[in-house]
């Protein structure tokens, strides 16, 4: 197209028929062939073509000058540079330019929402750039953006699937928990014909089994005319997951060839209905074993509280990861007489330095640190927080902060509760304890209103840790605040542990006389622990009423236990009651019952309370 001009017209005229001519040729790049963008950007020859038609692209190879430098680029100021001289010379449009463009935004720029807008600057981009987008949602932990992004992107467009797109949708739907998704997947697959792909197929087995729906799973197993390795270890997998381990223990008996995926996922099934008998035989089978092997047998009698066997295993490790230390150290805390080993167990640790402690390590230590009052130890840990700029995330900050509060460092833990940006209701109650535990009533109490101030709804543990405040100061008043608020207003059912703290705190004042309203709130369907925890205010003259309600119930609870019965022997003693003494003495005498059959705390207690028995009966016999 060409223009003619008119020497005659004004100078205007003219200047804007030229600006038109240019900007025409500009957009149509009729004129000449691309300028070199790049230092050494070899010259593309494109002859022209009859009517001035648009050319299409370059041809490219992925030597490209422009496409090693955006493999280069470790930062958005050199991409953006990069990007325009993409956008210019036409590379974009190229598959493989676009595809390793993209792939760089995802992976290693860590911004797939860069990736899009790229990725809406190509023509036609192709399903391979679909499917590495919906990737790049999937790796950085939001399917929700990428479930949005395949139907507004692919789904509306009519873009074609492929293999590789479907398991991206399957574990898509698994992540935003939707099955009726899901099943729209597998209609589609169908639908395309895709059923056939043992690569679909594994992933569909791999989404019925996170819905529960295992038997949809089986069926989609059973139609396959060929299986894989991948298709068992998934059915496998899919019934432990689900609780069936004995049709997993069937199909892994069946199975032509067995990985170690295929090893630790049967083992894994027996250790978590705790038959470690059955897991430990498989264990000693195995042809090989990884770390995972060991750690799922490890966790295994964790589970049952298996100190020495876990240890035995730990030791006997080849190769440790910080799962495996961790399993150690969060044991050795449950059971609390082993919490020592746990510091030398974590000392160990950091004098091997075969792996770094984490965030887990450094919660079981703490509260280990707690447990044993170790102020010390709990400073150090917090400076290596600081050292290593560990993260501390609300769990940690609470393990930290419950370590100062235990160890009566309260101006500490203050320090750590107010430099935490987000509380939850465990970390006010560490607070709270630790004020009340130390004496510092009125600071529990502040610190309880806080809570209530700030939108945080208490718990059962926070009344235990305000009712003891109380109880350890003998605020009556404060104490039956508290219990009217529990009950009436956060409509929070008494436990043994408020009842307890309550009679405490009556009889620490000798206000045993208004506790009727108490009695009648006293859980029937509490377990013999819990009604043990009212037994330290059962002993004092001012308690026989409730003493005697707590050994009757713990009686009706554990007939064969010693304990209640001597408790309710020495009641009767302190009232008078011989008769019943006698035949209290005579039941235990014919049942064979022993104080051997007890732990040392209850036998202690029942021997202080037998010595006190006789003194009863001395000073019953001498008034005879």
């Amino acid at each position: 197209m060409t223009f003619g001009y008119n020497l005659s017209k004004p100078a205007s005229a003219r200047l804007s028929l030229l600006t038109l001519d240019k900007f025409l040729k500009s957009q149509k790049n009729l004129s000449k062939t691309p300028p070199k963008l790049w230092p050494n950007d070899p010259q593309h020859q494109i002859p022209p073509s009859e009517n001035n038609q648009q050319q299409p692209p370059p041809i490219l190879t992925l030597t490209h000058p422009i496409l090693q430098a955006s493999e280069l680029c470790t930062n958005f100021s050199q991409f953006n540079q990069i990007h325009t001289q993409l956008l210019v010379s036409g590379l974009l449009q190229h598959p493989p330019g676009a595809s390793r463009v993209i792939r760089k935004l995802c992976d290693s720029l860590n911004s797939v929402s860069h990736a899009v807008l790229v990725f809406d600057c190509i023509k036609e981009p192709d399903t391979f750039l679909y499917n590495i987008i919906l990737k790049g949602f999937l790796n950085f932990n939001d399917p929700f953006n990428a479930f949005s992004f395949y139907y507004e992107k692919m789904v509306g467009k009519f873009v074609e699937h492929n293999e590789y797109t479907f398991p991206l949708l399957g574990k898509i739907c698994a992540e935003i928990r939707s099955l009726k998704e899901g099943e729209k997947v597998h209609a589609r697959v169908l639908k395309l014909g895709f059923d056939s792909d043992l690569f679909v197929k594994n992933s569909l087995i791999r989404l019925y089994s996170v819905f529960g729906q295992i038997g949809s799973a089986h069926d989609v197993f059973d139609d396959g005319f060929v299986l894989d390795l991948v298709s068992w270890n998934s059915m496998i997998d899919g019934y432990v997951k689900n609780g069936q381990v004995g049709i997993a223990r069937e199909l892994f008996d069946e199975m032509p060839d067995r990985d170690t995926f295929s090893w630790n996922s049967i083992i894994a099934g027996y250790v978590g209905v705790g038959k470690m008998e059955v897991a430990r035989e498989l264990f000693e089978k195995m042809p090989f074993r990884d770390v995972v092997s060991w750690n799922c047998m490890i966790d295994g009698y964790a589970r049952i509280n298996n100190v020495s066997e876990a240890r035995k295993l730990f030791d006997r490790m080849p190769v440790r990861n910080v799962v495996s230390w961790n399993t150690m150290l969060a044991l050795y805390v449950r059971c609390k007489k082993y919490v020592t080993q746990a510091l030398m167990l974590f000392d160990r640790m950091m004098e091997r330095g075969e792996v770094r402690p984490n965030s887990a390590s450094l919660v079981s230590i703490l509260t280990a640190c707690a447990n044993l009052g170790r102020l010390d130890k709990g400073l150090w840990v917090h400076s290596l927080i600081e050292n290593n700029k560990i993260k501390c995330d609300m769990l940690l900050s609470t393990a930290l902060l419950t370590m100062y509060a235990k160890c009566g460092a309260m101006d500490l833990a203050r320090d750590v509760f107010d430099n935490m940006p987000d509380k939850n209701v465990v970390s006010w109650n560490s607070m709270i304890m630790g004020y009340g535990m130390h004496g510092h009533v009125e600071k529990a109490l502040e610190m309880f209103i806080d809570m209530e101030k700030r939108g945080q709804t208490p718990n059962a543990s926070t009344f235990v840790s305000c009712l003891s405040a109380c109880k350890h100061a003998g605020k009556v008043l404060e104490g039956w605040w508290c219990f009217d608020i529990m009950c009436r207003v956060y409509e929070i059912e008494p436990k043994v542990e408020h009842i307890g703290c309550m009679f405490d705190l009556l009889s620490r004042v000798g206000l045993m006389e208004h506790s009727d309203g108490l009695k009648s709130k006293m859980p029937a369907e509490a377990g013999p622990a819990l009604w043990r925890a009212l037994l330290s205010a059962c002993r004092t003259p001012s308690n026989l009423e409730l003493g005697e309600i707590v050994a009757k119930r713990l009686i009706d609870l554990e007939l064969m236990d010693v304990g209640p019965y001597v408790l309710l022997s020495y009641i009767y003693s302190l009232k008078g009651k011989w008769s019943e003494v006698e035949n209290i003495r005579k039941f235990i005498k014919d049942r064979g019952l022993s104080e051997t059959s007890v732990s040392p705390h209850q036998r202690t207690m029942i021997n202080s309370m037998l010595m006190e028995l006789g003194v009863q009966l001395k000073l019953s016999c001498g008034d005879l």
